[in-house]
């Protein structure tokens, strides 16, 4: 689930990139917050 949410949010903030219609800094906040989740849950050998 935990990926699912992080390639969710990935692919928003690629959407927002080339639609140029963000929320601001709201959605690239959420992608920090879900690389650094996925790169816990690697170093932590899921």
């Amino acid at each position: 689930m935990l990926w699912t949410i992080a390639v969710i949010l990935i692919v928003l903030w690629l959407l927002g990139l080339v639609s140029n219609n963000t929320m601001g800094g709201f959605i690239h906040i959420l992608l920090v917050i879900a690389i650094i989740v996925v790169l816990v849950r690697v170093i932590q050998g899921f």
